[in-house]
């Protein structure tokens, strides 16, 4: 077996500080080792073998040093937790759910637990080997356990119950199918047995979807994590009858009732609300799937704001990542004369390196420079941790027509469990992962990964100050916080190499600070695409639900499509009324990770409006048949205009590559029926489109239409075509007077 260790890792509790801020870092290491820490600001992270190269300089700061290393337990998985009382530990008790387990073969999996790690005692529902359990331990010291008849069929709800009833010592468990078809007929199971022991005052939490767990060196933990969604759960201080306990799913009214978990209510957060009346309520940790359908859901409504009733499931996940919770390591308030830019903490311990990038930003209203650069932290978050490489083992052999490559990366996230998964991902038990949190160790975004977002976007902080341009760096989470006002001070707005995820409160504004007349560089491909969310009930977490359309790694459920955070339709952005065209005049068209192409002038670019454009370009060469990402300025994933779609009618595409091979595939939403004229070779959409046109007030937008177009600028010492064109455009739209 391959298997590949880091020893180093951290993260950092925000991303984007402002001048006497503080921010703070948490560090781990499997060795015991100290690590050095500094405080470096990036220029570029691309030292590959063509590339610019790593350049860093270390801030001079009063945090740079040596630290004593210690490692951090992370606690992995979904659950709920009740805290402990004394009410919970019944003689006689009934403990009820309706499931939805998704993988019952993989372990035992804990839905309920009344369980005192340290004693043995109390009781615990769970899946054991495909079936319905129960475990009890009383106060004869024993664990005894009953087990179901029958398995369990995944996807399927179920009413699961455990009752305990004290004079008659009768512990039953109940397996009741809640759906009807010719394979379900045999699936309900009831069985008994005699229990002489009792639990009394058991001095433990309630737990739903996993049970408390110790180790030998004494850390508490939880863990037989279950899969699966769970319903209305009920505790009861008496052993019910089957029709009792049937009964109180829908009425939860019992003069021996002592919680009834609604979870329905109060999705958009953590909160587990009880409606007994006696206020045991609790809260999820590491953000189970909400806004899912419960099993009440009957099709007539696919919005959970207008029948939360049919919504009262929550999915977890043995594997969900909220928050990793380590302790801080190291803390740094971020200097008054700090310039602002893309900055990093620096570790090292013996062979091993880890960077936690952060963002100075400055202070409100008081912009330092003339160009903002809006830093797509949101797409990082979504990107960040995924196991494409593994996962989606034929996708560069199918796609791309070349062999998978595997990092150091790759192999670590694969074989350990802890750090959560990327957007693109599926969770253990096939579900996809539609939220993603910069609240734990972030591998793939720093130097010398991959060309793609982070270090992608690295080739245009490299350029600007290659060319003597100020920038400021604003991140998506700014944005989305502070709206236009943000950026309404700057003369133009720069983008980086593939803004995939967005939020309303940054399209709108966006959308605003362009009618204000400022000028806007979109230098990504495939921007704009997807619509989330963010919380503040969950800070550094986004929401997305892969809804309905679009190159997607996993479809959201039907009835699903709507964000828990906000009750917003997920999904395109194309298909919420605010499509990329509206946005940068171009939108996703076609994608190939293999071959890039440059671009030709089109007609339209000797127009007078745009003209200045190609100043000291030749006329006929073409444009960018170089570059570090796939040899081409147009290529990875690419953008075309399309006036249908939202790309204003006086826009003028000023050039384009279109000349793409078979490894390119035209994007699934826009075609309506299954061909085979869907690649570079048969599909005329298979373009790349640059395109430029006026907004109001002397403002302006130009769009490159390509994620490999920043990949060119370094080309020849960053004398070429491409680093020329946009040298124009900036100058241009850092130039006060109107366009």
């Amino acid at each position: 077996m391959i298997t590949q260790q880091k020893a180093l890792l951290a993260y950092a509790d925000e991303i984007s500080r402002r001048p006497g801020e503080r921010i703070e870092v948490k560090v781990s290491s499997t060795s015991a080792d100290p690590f050095d820490l500094n405080i470096v600001r990036i220029r570029c992270g691309d030292d590959g073998p063509e590339g610019p190269g790593l350049k860093q300089t270390i801030v001079e700061a009063n945090v740079n040093g040596s630290y004593p290393a210690r490692f951090q337990e992370t606690q992995v998985g979904s659950f709920a937790r009740i805290d402990a009382n004394a009410s919970f530990s019944s003689n006689s008790y009934t403990a009820q759910a309706l499931i939805w387990p998704t993988c019952p073969k993989i372990g035992d999996q804990v839905i309920l637990s009344h369980w005192c790690a340290t004693s043995q005692r109390g009781y615990a529902l769970m899946i054991q080997d495909e079936k319905l359990a129960v475990k009890v331990g009383g106060d004869d010291g024993e664990v005894h356990t009953i087990v179901s008849d029958t398995p369990l069929i995944p996807q399927r709800w179920y009413l699961v119950a455990v009752t305990f009833d004290l004079d008659s010592s009768l512990l039953t468990l109940y397996q009741i199918i809640k759906e009807s078809g010719p394979e379900l007929d045999k699936r309900t199971s009831i069985v008994s047995a005699s229990l002489e022991s009792c639990i009394t005052d058991v001095s433990a939490d309630f737990l739903i979807a996993g049970c408390p767990d110790i180790d030998e060196e004494n850390n508490q933990s939880v863990g037989q994590l279950y899969n699966g969604k769970i319903d209305s759960v009920r505790l009861t201080g008496a052993s019910l009858t089957l029709a009792s306990i049937q009964e109180l799913i829908c009425t939860p009214r019992h003069s021996a009732l002592i919680a009834a978990w609604d979870f329905s209510q109060g999705i958009s957060g953590d909160k587990v609300l009880d409606v007994s009346g006696n206020n045991y309520h609790g809260r999820t940790y590491n953000l189970p799937t909400r806004a899912v359908t419960g099993w009440r859901h009957d099709g007539s409504e696919m919005n959970w704001t207008h029948r939360p009733e049919h919504y009262g499931a929550i999915h977890f996940h043995d594997d969900d990542l909220y928050d990793a919770a380590w302790a801080t390591d190291a803390h740094w308030t971020i200097p008054e004369d700090l310039q602002s830019g893309v900055y990093a903490f620096h570790l090292r311990q013996n062979s091993e390196e880890f960077y936690v990038p952060f963002y100075v930003r400055p202070h409100p209203g008081r912009p330092t420079a003339r160009l903002c650069l809006l830093i797509p932290t949101a797409s990082y978050y979504a990107y960040v941790n995924h196991h494409i490489n593994v996962d989606w083992g034929s996708l560069n052999e199918h796609s791309s027509s070349c062999f998978t490559t595997l990092t150091q990366a790759d192999l670590y996230l694969q074989m350990q469990n802890v750090f959560g998964l990327s957007m693109y991902d599926d969770h253990n038990d096939g579900s996809g992962v539609c939220y993603a949190s910069r609240l734990r160790p972030m591998l793939r975004m720093g130097p010398h990964e991959e060309l793609w977002q982070y270090n992608a976007d690295s080739h245009i902080t490299d350029w600007l100050e290659e060319k003597n341009i100020s920038f400021d760096v604003i991140t998506d989470d700014d944005l989305h916080t502070e709206g236009s006002s943000i950026i309404a001070g700057y003369e133009c707005v720069m983008t980086g190499t593939h803004p995939e995820y967005y939020s309303l409160p940054m399209m709108e504004a966006l959308l605003s600070y362009q009618g204000e007349g400022g000028r806007f560089i979109y230098m990504g491909g495939n921007g704009f695409y997807w619509r989330v969310a963010y919380s503040p009930e969950f800070p550094g977490a986004i929401e997305m639900r892969r809804a309905e359309d679009g190159m997607r790694s996993w479809v959201a459920k039907p009835g699903e499509y709507h964000l828990s955070f906000s009750g917003e339709l997920s999904g395109l952005w194309s298909r919420c009324g605010i499509p990329p065209e509206r946005v940068c005049g171009v939108g996703f068209s076609a994608q190939g990770f293999n071959f890039g192409r440059p671009y030709r002038r089109t007609p339209a670019s000797h127009d007078p409006r745009c003209s200045w454009i190609f100043d000291g370009i030749s006329e006929n060469d073409p444009i960018g048949d170089f570059g570090l990402v796939f040899g081409g300025a147009a290529g990875s994933e690419i953008d075309s205009a399309d006036i249908q779609n939202g790309t204003p009618s006086h826009a003028l595409v000023i050039a384009t590559a279109d000349d793409f091979g078979a490894d390119f595939h035209w994007v699934v939403e826009d075609y309506h029926h299954a061909h085979s004229a869907v690649n570079g070779e048969t599909c005329p959409y298979v373009r790349c489109d640059m395109v430029f046109y006026e907004t109001p007030n002397g403002g302006a937008v130009f769009s490159t239409g390509s994620i490999a177009f920043a990949g060119s600028l370094s080309h020849n010492n960053y004398d070429n075509n491409v680093s020329r064109l946009l040298e124009n455009i900036v100058n241009r739209f850092l130039n006060a007077d109107p366009i």
